[in-house]
């Protein structure tokens, strides 16, 4: 390769890496979404922990509010907080349901011993289940895990419900784990949503 050409590579290189610090740094802006900063849950007052954006590759795929019955900085707080914990999300970008579905599996299964994993197969199952029923998610469309012990994780899409709530407290750690666990889907959205901040 010639002098000139190794140039243009370098050139073109340089110009590849800022556009996708560029993009990263959009991923970590303040979200498009305006959350609500309490939430009624299960007898509970919940307060907008926090809120970000995932951002998958360069894409922006959704923006994620987490509420809590306190404030919680770190995830072992967060795993270890008692009481209804509400995930509330929205797309920002077109979602499709099956894929959806099997990345939160994936999240659950990086973070998650097999033998827990097939403790709870029926629900992990039904979770795929939930998001395959949706072709897919259009930017502005949202949807919802809500927690409440001794009763389940209840789906919803658009603000209408997924059946009936699956799982147990178990389970619904196992979900938290996507986002909060020791290989989360998002190392930036983890921080954000554990620190107040966008």
């Amino acid at each position: 390769m010639t002098q000139p050409q190794t140039l243009a590579a370098r050139v073109r290189l340089a110009t590849l890496i800022a556009g996708t610090a560029l993009c990263l740094q959009a991923g970590a802006a303040p979200t498009a979404t305006k959350f609500d900063t309490t939430a009624q849950l299960g007898g509970s007052t919940l307060q907008l922990n926090g809120k970000g954006t995932r951002v998958r590759l360069v894409f922006k795929a959704y923006d994620m509010g987490l509420y809590t019955s306190k404030h919680v900085g770190t995830a072992a707080e967060l795993l270890a907080l008692p009481g209804p914990k509400r995930l509330q999300f929205t797309a920002l970008r077109e979602l499709p349901g099956t894929d959806l579905g099997r990345l939160f599996l994936r999240g659950i299964s990086d973070n998650t011993p097999s033998q827990q994993m097939t403790r709870h197969t029926l629900a992990t199952t039904r979770l795929i289940e939930v998001f395959s029923g949706k072709a897919k998610l259009m930017p502005g469309d949202s949807f919802t895990m809500d927690f409440v012990p001794g009763k389940g994780t209840q789906f919803y899409i658009q603000g209408q419900p997924q059946g009936e709530p699956i799982g147990d407290d178990e389970f619904f750690a196992m979900v938290l784990k996507i986002w909060f666990g020791d290989s989360p889907a998002d190392a930036n959205l983890r921080d954000a949503l554990l620190s107040g901040r966008d």
